[in-house]
């Protein structure tokens, strides 16, 4: 492999990272991309912190060595804010996390109340805690989480039709808690939940912002292979671990995007 077509490896536990391809295409559209789909390890928000730390990192050292890319995104919020510190240790490119996008959802909204929905690992974080002191600490930040729009997301890359009654559930959850008749503005603090976007808004009307860090990422990769010279080779590669079964109905979404038809890792 050249250094020119050395990759950019975009890690998730499922799908949900392809928001974040799809923002990276945006603003580096001809970079050589390796998309890594862990869905044998699906879903990462009910294992332990201890269980997704040592998965990630176990599973991006094996692949750096196997791939040599140039820099590593971990497209998924749970990942991150358990393994981030783990995998820098391991590797020595680049790697870019994922962090719910408090800080531009503190700046937006109008009513003080934000609304968050992560994943059960996501929400209990500390390094949640921390985002919420720094940048919303004058702000009503509620959380909930929602297991089943991970699903509900993959469901619908792969063409099947999204349950409404989960939406609504979480959304009347959420309206429930102290405060949140006033929810403006809604982090998505999943990337697969950008998937539901339109379901989302049909929810919770158009007066909420949804708000998530894709572009924001894509910005921060772009922004550390400034200068450096790219050159693809073929179609963008996208890897699962687990039965290749597993990303079946996805032909349509991965050919759209310019990726090639799923490999085993």
């Amino acid at each position: 492999m050249s250094e020119k077509s050395s990759p950019i490896l975009l890690f998730d536990s499922g799908v949900g990272g392809l928001t974040v391809y799809d923002a990276l295409r945006e603003v580096l559209p001809g970079a050589p991309v390796i998309y890594a789909a862990d869905l044998a390890g699906l879903p990462y928000g009910e294992k332990t912190e201890a269980q997704v730390a040592a998965r990630v990192a176990g599973l991006l050292g094996r692949m750096s060595e196997r791939f040599r890319p140039r820099l590593v995104c971990i497209a998924c919020n749970t990942a991150s804010t358990i393994a981030l510190g783990n995998v820098r240790e391991v590797l020595e490119v680049p790697i870019v996390g994922t962090v719910p996008a408090i800080k531009p959802a503190a700046a937006m909204t109008q009513t003080g109340a934000i609304g968050l929905i992560g994943t059960q690992a996501t929400i209990r974080q500390r390094y949640v805690d921390e985002l919420e002191h720094q940048f919303a600490a004058d702000k009503t930040l509620l959380r909930i989480a929602a297991p089943e729009f991970v699903g509900a997301a993959e469901a619908k890359l792969r063409g099947e039709p999204v349950d409404m009654a989960v939406i609504e559930r979480v959304a009347d959850a959420l309206r429930a808690m102290p405060g949140g008749d006033r929810i403006d503005t809604l982090v998505l603090a999943c990337t697969h939940f950008p998937l539901l976007a339109d379901e989302l808004r049909l929810v919770f009307g158009p007066q909420v912002q949804l708000v998530d860090g894709a572009a924001g990422i894509a910005r921060r990769i772009a922004h550390l292979l400034d200068g450096q010279p790219m050159e693809k080779t073929g179609p963008n590669r996208f890897i699962v671990t687990g039965p290749i079964d597993a990303a079946s109905g996805l032909d349509a979404a991965l050919s759209s995007r310019e990726f090639s038809a799923a490999a085993a890792f």
